[in-house]
C-alpha cells in the first residue's frame, strides 16, 4: 500500500510515496517448521520531481511578453512617437516664435522710446527757444517802456523846473521891487533923502544873490 507524505521546504513542496505492508494472516504466519515468523516488510521511498518553479518564466510566457514589447515598440517607433516628435516640434516651433516676437515688440518699444526721448528732446529746446525769445522780447519792451517812461519824466520834469524857473523869476522880480522900495523908504526915512533907484537897484540885487548862493 503506497502512501504519500507531503513536506515543504520554502515555497516548494516535496512528495514522498511510502510503501507499506499488511500485516500476515496466522497462516502465513505458520511455517512448515512450525516456527512463526514475522516478516518485515521493506519501505521505499520514492521522491516526486518538483514542479514548475514560481519565480522562473515559462517559454510562453517569455514569448506573449516578447511579442508584447515587440509590438509596443513598433507602435512608439512608426505612430506614437512620430506623434510625440511632431508635438514637441510644434511647442518647440511656437516658443521660438513666441520668443521672436518678443524680441521685436522689445526692439520696437525700445526705437519708440529711444523716438520720444528725441522728440521729447526737440520739444524741449523749442520750449526753451521760445522761452528765452519771450524773456528777450520782454526785456526789449521793459527797456523801452523804460526809456519811454524816463523820457516822459525828464519832459515833465523839465517842464516842471521850467515852470518853477519863470514862478521863481516872477517871485523874484516882484521881491526885488519890494525889497528895493522898502529900502529906498527905509534909507529916505534915515537919512531924510530918498536915494537912486540904480544904487538901491544894485544893491538889492547883490544882497539876493548872496542869499540864493547861501
Amino acid at each position: 500500500m503506497l502512501r504519500a507524505v507531503v513536506t515543504q521546504s520554502g515555497e516548494a513542496f516535496t512528495v514522498h510515496l511510502v510503501r507499506t505492508t499488511v500485516p500476515p494472516t496466522s497462516t502465513e504466519a505458520q511455517t512448515t517448521s512450525g516456527q512463526a515468523t514475522t516478516a518485515a516488510a521493506p519501505t521505499d521511498t520514492v521522491v516526486v520531481k518538483e514542479g514548475p518553479s514560481p519565480i522562473a518564466p515559462e517559454v510562453k510566457e517569455v514569448a506573449w511578453g516578447a511579442g508584447a514589447f515587440i509590438v509596443f515598440a513598433v507602435l512608439m517607433r512608426y505612430m506614437l512617437f512620430p506623434k510625440l516628435k511632431k508635438g514637441m516640434d510644434a511647442r518647440y516651433d511656437g516658443i521660438q516664435s513666441d520668443h521672436a516676437g518678443a524680441d521685436a515688440t522689445r526692439a520696437s518699444a525700445r526705437a519708440e522710446v529711444a523716438d520720444y526721448q528725441t522728440k521729447l528732446a526737440a520739444v524741449k529746446a523749442e520750449a526753451a527757444a521760445v522761452i528765452d525769445a519771450a524773456r528777450q522780447q520782454l526785456e526789449a519792451d521793459r527797456v523801452a517802456r523804460l526809456a519811454t517812461v524816463n523820457a516822459a519824466i525828464a519832459q515833465q520834469r523839465a517842464a516842471a523846473t521850467a515852470e518853477n524857473e519863470a514862478a521863481r523869476a516872477a517871485v523874484q522880480g516882484q521881491i526885488h521891487a519890494a525889497v528895493a522900495d522898502v529900502a529906498a523908504s527905509a534909507i529916505e526915512l534915515a537919512v531924510g533923502k530918498r536915494p537912486e533907484a540904480a544904487v538901491v537897484d544894485r544893491v538889492v540885487d547883490s544882497v539876493m544873490a548872496a542869499g540864493v548862493t547861501q
